[in-house]
C-alpha cells in the first residue's frame, strides 16, 4: 500500500499551492523542488520585478513632488540598496512558503525528481543521494524557461535574460529590450525610471498583443512620452560586439538599422520546461512542447497530472495556482474542471494595464452587435487627488442582453481594480447589476461603475451630447 497520496515535482505557484490545498483536503503530500520554493514567480519573476516597480513608482512620485506642493531637492538612489531590498522581499516570501510547508506537514525534498513509472518517483538530492518514493498520484509542475531566440550573436557578453536583469550590480547607460510583451514592457518602465536609455524592439505590429488594441496603443503613447523608444514591426537580425558595447542590427519597415547599446535584454517569452522528466519514455502525450492535459489537469497516463507553465495554457502564476488546486481536488475525489474563460491579465507598467474577458476586437468577431463604453480617469475625483489622471476603463457588452463580455483598464491600480471585472464576468453579471452596486466615493472603483453607466445610458460625471 502506498503511504503517499501525491508527489508534486516543482515548488512554484502551481506546485506549492497544490501541496497546501492537498494537505487541507487530507492528502499525504511530498513536494520536490530542486531550487528555491516559490519557483520563477517568487524568485525570478513576479515578486522581484514588482519590488523594482515599487521603487520606480516611488521615484516617479519624487520627480512630481512639486505638483503636490512638496519641495524635494537633491535626492538620489542607491542601486545596490534597491536590489538588496528586492532580494530581502523574495527571501522573506520564499521562507514563508517553507513555513507553510511545515505548518501543513508537507515533506519537502530538495532535489531533482524523475518519474520512473506511474506511482514511482526517484529523487536525486544535492548530495547525490537517491530516494525512491511510491505514490498514488504525481503532479508535474516543473514550470518554464526563458525562450532562446535563434539570433546570431545572442551569446555575446552583455546579452542578458530576465533572470540576469534581476541580478545586475550596476545600471547600464543604454538597454535594448527584445520583446514588447508583458515582461519587456515591465522592465522597460523600471529601467527607464532608473535613468537607463531604453529601446523596445517588437517584431509584431504592436506591443502587448493579447491586450485590447486601443488600451495597448494608449499605453505605448504614454511610454514614448516618458522617453522609451518603441520599435514595432521590427526584427533583430544580428547582435555584434562593438568594443565595450553591442551593435544590434534590426530590420524595420524603413529598412535596416544599427542600434548601439550596452545591454540587450531578451524578453521574448518563455517555453514549457519538462524539468528533465523523460515524458517520451513514459508515453505522456504532448501538445507541441507542453504536456497535454484535460479539464481535470490529467495527462493521458492514469495517476499523472500536470499544472502551471509546463502545460502551456496561460502562463500566469494565478492560473498555475488554480490549476494546482483543480488537480489535487480531483485527486481527493472531487469533480472539478479548470475554467480558463475568466482569467485576469495584469501588466505592471507605468501606468498599469489590466484586462479580463474578450477584447473589443475579439467580441466583434464573435458578435457584431456589441456595445463599448469608456470612462476616463481624469473625470474621477480620487484619480485627480492622486495626480493619476492618465488612463481609462473600457467595457464591452452584448448589446442585446447587456451581458458583460470584457473589462479593460489603463491607469493607476488597474491590477487591483480588475478584480471587480473578474468577479462580474465569473457571475455572468450585466451592466445593470454593476450600476446597481453602490461604489464607495471617492474611489478609483467608481470608474468601473461609470463605464457601466455608459452601457445602459450615459456616465454621470462626463458631459455627452
Amino acid at each position: 500500500m502506498h503511504e503517499i497520496d501525491v508527489v508534486i515535482i516543482g515548488g512554484g505557484p502551481g506546485g506549492y499551492v497544490a501541496a497546501i490545498k492537498g494537505a487541507h483536503l487530507g492528502l499525504r503530500v511530498v513536494l520536490i523542488e530542486k531550487d528555491k520554493l516559490g519557483g520563477v514567480c517568487l524568485n525570478r519573476g513576479c515578486i522581484p520585478t514588482k519590488a523594482l516597480v515599487s521603487t520606480a513608482e516611488m521615484l516617479n512620485h519624487l520627480q512630481r513632488a512639486e505638483e503636490f506642493g512638496i519641495q524635494v531637492k537633491d535626492y538620489s538612489f542607491d542601486f545596490p540598496a534597491i536590489m538588496k531590498r528586492k532580494d530581502l522581499i523574495t527571501q522573506r516570501l520564499s521562507s514563508g512558503v517553507g513555513q507553510l510547508m511545515k505548518a501543513n506537514q508537507i515533506r519537502v525534498i530538495r532535489g531533482e525528481g524523475q518519474i520512473i513509472e506511474p506511482g514511482t518517483v526517484e529523487v536525486l538530492d544535492a548530495e547525490g543521494q537517491k530516494e525512491i518514493i511510491k505514490t498514488r498520484n504525481i503532479i508535474i509542475a516543473t514550470g518554464s524557461k526563458v525562450m532562446r531566440l535563434p539570433i546570431p550573436g545572442i551569446d555575446n557578453e552583455g546579452v542578458i535574460t530576465s533572470d540576469d536583469a534581476l541580478s545586475l550590480s550596476e545600471l547600464p547607460s543604454k538597454m535594448i529590450i527584445i520583446g514588447g510583451g508583458v515582461v519587456g514592457i515591465e522592465f522597460a518602465g523600471i529601467f527607464n525610471t532608473l535613468g537607463v536609455e531604453v529601446t523596445v524592439v517588437e517584431m509584431l505590429p504592436r506591443i502587448l498583443l493579447p491586450i485590447d488594441e486601443e488600451i495597448a496603443r494608449r499605453l505605448a503613447q504614454l511610454l514614448k512620452r516618458k522617453g522609451i523608444e518603441i520599435l514595432t514591426d521590427c526584427k533583430v537580425k544580428e547582435i555584434k560586439k562593438n568594443h565595450q558595447n553591442l551593435e544590434v542590427l534590426v530590420t524595420t519597415t524603413d529598412g535596416e538599422k544599427k542600434l548601439e547599446t550596452e545591454k540587450v535584454l531578451l524578453a521574448a517569452g518563455r517555453l514549457p520546461d519538462l524539468g528533465g522528466i523523460d515524458v517520451q519514455r513514459l508515453g505522456i502525450e504532448l501538445d507541441g512542447k507542453a504536456i497535454k492535459v484535460d479539464e481535470k489537469m490529467k495527462t493521458n497516463i492514469p495517476g499523472i497530472y500536470a499544472v502551471g507553465d509546463v502545460v502551456g495554457k496561460i502562463m500566469l502564476a494565478h492560473v498555475a495556482s488554480r490549476e494546482g488546486i483543480v488537480a489535487v481536488e480531483n485527486i481527493a475525489g472531487k469533480e472539478v474542471l479548470m475554467d480558463y474563460r475568466v482569467v485576469p491579465n495584469c501588466v505592471f507598467s507605468m501606468p498599469e494595464v489590466a484586462s479580463v474577458g474578450l477584447t473589443e476586437e475579439e467580441a466583434r468577431k464573435e458578435n457584431n452587435n456589441i456595445k463599448v463604453s469608456k470612462f476616463p480617469f481624469m473625470a474621477n475625483g480620487k484619480a485627480l487627488g492622486m495626480g493619476e489622471t492618465e488612463g481609462m476603463v473600457k467595457m464591452v457588452v452584448n448589446a442585446d442582453t447587456s451581458e458583460l463580455l470584457g473589462v479593460h483598464i489603463l491607469g493607476a491600480h488597474a491590477s487591483d481594480l480588475i478584480a471587480e471585472g473578474t468577479l462580474a464576468l465569473s457571475l455572468d453579471a450585466t451592466a445593470f447589476e454593476i450600476v446597481n452596486t453602490i461604489h464607495a466615493h471617492p474611489t478609483l472603483a467608481e470608474t468601473i461603475a461609470e463605464a457601466a453607466e455608459g452601457l445602459i445610458g450615459k456616465p454621470i460625471h462626463i458631459a455627452r451630447g
